[in-house]
């Protein structure tokens, strides 16, 4: 049976991020290129990032680790590593969700970085490895400040869900990752709890900014970083994790780490293999760069590990979608990270008699980056997701998350 999707499909348009390196201290600005998103960000009511405030103690400790509503790293004392909560958005009872933060302050003054995952509730690889590389943080030895935060969707993550659950409208799904960088008084919990980790917690105390994510239930993915190399501190960055693809594109502008650079603060997405599992081997990569990326700021000495140089990193700026045309069982021809030709059959699917029902093929030349990890599947699921490199930036394709 033909493959309508080798055909093409339809995707969204995306709003590419206009980002300027200036002077030398390479501050970055970024123009989202969207009225939205402008309104977005000006109606987030926050503190200036050069100026965070003071940092404020709400008088509640929770299991030994007191809570606060605004943090300020210069503040903690240094050589030492401080465990914290977060007093986030209020329930429908009155009572807060509390976010983990962790922060390794170096004895000696120096960078700051935020690692943070639990952006969705389902990607517990992306946990795992931010907790590796601050058990590996020594504060005494360092030159600088490290902060994790480590669970920011806390009730999609209660659940080992991808989305938040809202229910001051009646009962919704909100994708937390397209919420950035909030607002404070936004009409969604959801909203709300963006703007006040990033007005008041994230982006004061962020020189750089890893935002770490797996893929969604039912989608594995390879290991491959996003961000765009067309900015050369997030580039430095991107190619000293030895994994083997990178996703060259700006992406939403409304996902975490947009809304970082938006703020003048580097920062790029790694993703991490399949939801709901910890996979420790490819974990262990995302922990090799991210130590890799604090001894290029500075923060902590020693030797760089393995990077991009010492793998065969595939580059691509586009990601093209395969969607089922039918439902039935999917057997897929290919693995992550194969390179396929344009015209290769990628998959095919059985309906329930056993009977070829749909042929699936690549539109285009590239590497396999994303895989249907559920058997199952109805029309208009992505299948599979194939990185490649289009000529010009109209028309890229769609974030394979």
């Amino acid at each position: 049976m033909s493959d309508k999707s080798a055909k093409g499909i339809d995707r969204r348009d995306l709003l590419m991020a206009s980002i300027a390196t200036v002077g030398a201290a390479a501050a970055l600005a970024a123009n989202a290129g969207s009225a939205n998103a402008e309104d977005s960000a000006t109606s987030s009511s926050a503190p200036a990032a050069s100026a965070p405030s003071a940092t404020i103690y709400v008088g509640d400790v929770i299991q030994g680790k007191k809570v606060v509503s605004t943090l300020d790293v210069s503040d903690l004392e240094p050589g030492k590593k401080h465990l914290l909560y977060f007093q986030g958005v209020e329930m429908p009872t009155g009572q807060h969700w509390h976010v983990s933060v962790t922060v390794a302050k170096g004895a000696k003054p120096g960078k700051r970085g935020v690692l943070v995952s639990g952006v969705h509730g389902d990607e517990m690889s992306s946990v795992h490895t931010i907790q590796t590389v601050m058990s590996q943080l020594d504060p005494a030895q360092m030159s600088g400040t490290v902060m994790a935060v480590t669970d920011v969707s806390r009730p999609a993550m209660e659940g080992m869900q991808r989305r938040w659950p809202n229910f001051g409208r009646g009962t919704d799904l909100i994708d937390m990752n397209r919420e950035w960088p909030g607002n404070e008084n936004g009409v969604t919990a959801a909203s709300r709890q963006a703007g006040l980790l990033f007005n008041r917690l994230l982006r004061p105390n962020a020189d750089f900014a890893i935002d770490f994510h797996t893929g969604t239930t039912g989608f594995d993915v390879a290991a491959f970083n996003i961000g765009g190399m067309d900015v050369p501190e997030i580039k430095a960055m991107l190619e000293l994790y030895p994994v083997g693809q990178i996703f060259d594109n700006h992406v939403y502008p409304s996902v975490l780490h947009n809304a970082f650079i938006a703020a003048g603060i580097p920062s790029f997405c790694p993703e991490i293999g399949a939801a709901r599992v910890l996979d420790l081997e490819m974990i262990s990569l995302f922990v090799e760069g991210t130590m890799n990326v604090l001894k290029h700021h500075g923060i902590v000495a020693g030797p760089m590990g393995r990077t991009g140089k010492d793998v065969h990193v595939f580059v691509g700026n586009s990601a093209f979608p395969i969607l089922a045309t039918a439902g039935g069982l999917v057997e897929h021809l290919v693995k992550l990270n194969d390179k396929v030709e344009a015209g290769q059959k990628l998959a095919i699917q059985r309906d329930s008699f056993g009977e070829v029902v749909a042929e699936y093929a690549s539109g285009v030349a590239g590497e396999i980056s994303g895989l249907r990890s559920d058997a199952m599947s109805e029309p208009g699921n992505p299948l599979v997701f194939v990185l490649f490199n289009k000529p010009g930036p109209e028309d890229v394709g769609g974030y394979p998350e």
